[in-house]
């Protein structure tokens, strides 16, 4: 972990001034909400929040890429190697638009197309997330009240409590009677969605979640939160990472019954 030390200290940084921004924006009678080609949400606090972290990484680190929700990729500055930031500045706008605080800046360091330090930070619930490769997983309000976390030792599915999206989601992708048939094998089914099922599996609260289309920038600060929790993290066909734009994430005891009932045969 020594060699990302310095990356996990800028990402509370950059998490610092995410949450200054967005939290001054939340609910306020002035937030400009439009609509982006894909028919989703995007606020004057989404611009605002990755227009000032990517300015803080330019100067901080203009050797790495940056990849962003809003404004996508940025080339490094010559003689630039193989590191990418990947940032979300409101992961769950929905929610922020409508005034939910359940929504979050979810920040991650890729190195050879591996994440290896997340962040996650939702300032309206007061809580924060983090990792990196080897460090283990901790929460807290910051980086001073560090907690270690866990996932839990749940092994039946029937004793397991199951975090997933919408849904319709699983619907569009032809899952929507594996899912349903999933959800009745489980003790418990609550949707909290977006990055806060992750986070709460990280912690031993839920045992499995799943979403069926993601992007990068959705779900590359989760995985090292999740693995370093001692869980375990892949796509619908089993991949391990965040590449593959889905997600099955579980405690690991769960991760095979999960992936024989809802998985995807890889392409």
């Amino acid at each position: 972990m020594a060699r990302y030390a310095d990356d996990l200290a800028l990402a509370h940084m950059l998490a610092d001034t995410a949450d200054s921004i967005s939290s001054a924006r939340f609910r306020a009678q002035d937030l400009h909400v439009t609509e982006k080609p894909d028919l989703t949400p995007v606020t004057d606090a989404d611009t605002a929040v990755e227009k000032a972290l990517r300015a803080t990484l330019s100067r901080a680190r203009p050797r790495d890429a940056v990849l962003g929700e809003e404004f996508g990729a940025a080339a490094p500055a010559a003689g630039g190697g193989s590191r990418q930031w990947v940032i979300d500045p409101i992961d769950g706008t929905m929610n922020y638009v409508r005034g939910v605080p359940i929504w979050a800046t979810l920040i991650a360091l890729m190195d050879n197309e591996e994440p290896v330090v997340g962040l996650v930070s939702a300032p309206a619930l007061g809580r924060r997330w983090w990792a990196g490769v080897g460090h283990g997983a901790y929460a807290g309000r910051h980086a001073a009240a560090a907690t270690p976390i866990k996932v839990s030792g749940v092994s039946r599915l029937a004793d397991a409590s199951f975090c997933y999206s919408s849904l319709t989601s699983w619907e569009e992708v032809g899952k929507l009677d594996a899912m349903l048939d999933l959800m009745r094998a489980s003790w418990r089914t609550r949707a909290y969605g977006d990055f806060y099922g992750y986070m709460l599996l990280a912690e031993g609260a839920v045992d499995v979640m799943v979403e069926p289309e993601l992007s990068l920038w959705d779900l590359a600060a989760l995985v090292p939160i999740v693995s370093e929790a001692g869980g375990e993290f892949t796509d619908l066909t089993g991949r391990p990472g965040p590449g593959g734009g889905s997600a099955v994430a579980t405690n690991g005891k769960l991760h095979t019954t999960v992936l024989d009932r809802i998985g995807l045969d890889a392409v």
